[in-house]
């Protein structure tokens, strides 16, 4: 029979048997694994940069330039107005406001959305921003009914429209033509 040492000197010896066992199947595998896939460099060296890119085009600002014009017709704008929610076009031709340089009007617009059925009020009690309640203020004093104008993407509340169907936006972002 064995001693402690003994005995403890051959378990010692089967486990690192058994270690070498697993370390070489795992090895195989690994490179088994290595063989199948490609091995992909990120070097700046491996990149072409002689091929141009899918997605540029370097007439794409003359193009738009082309299509805004078309839809102008010729006629000048203070602005291209978009919604400052979800950054959406809602008017190519636009009027800005004498007194209040961050409001607009304009007669002609894209993507927006009228509340038919809600009448805007002009009182103290109303609930808003004082910049809606300001705007509404200015435009009901001539007895006009207005309606709230939304974005037609995101339902946010840019402006109103008045009797004379004139839209006038003061929550928008301008951007310069």
């Amino acid at each position: 029979m064995l001693s402690w040492r003994g005995q403890y000197h051959f378990y010692l010896m089967s486990q690192q048997k058994e270690d070498a066992l697993i370390n070489e199947s795992i090895d195989s595998k690994e490179k088994d694994n290595n063989q199948d896939q490609d091995v992909v460099s990120s070097d700046d060296d491996v990149i072409d940069y002689s091929v141009k890119p899918e997605l540029y085009d370097p007439n794409l600002d003359d193009k738009d330039q082309l299509w805004i014009q078309k839809k102008r017709k010729g006629q000048y704008s203070d602005a291209v107005l978009t919604c400052p929610a979800c950054f959406t076009t809602l008017c190519l031709e636009s009027q800005r406001h004498e007194k209040y340089v961050t409001q607009y009007r304009a007669m002609f617009v894209l993507n927006c959305k009228i509340k038919k059925g809600q009448q805007v009020s002009s009182s103290s009690e109303d609930k808003g921003s004082l910049k809606r309640k300001r705007v509404r203020k200015v435009l009901a004093v001539d007895g006009e009914s207005l309606s709230p104008v939304c974005c037609s993407v995101c339902e946010t509340e840019v402006g109103v429209i008045d009797d004379d169907e004139v839209y006038h936006f003061y929550n928008v972002l301008p951007s310069e033509c």
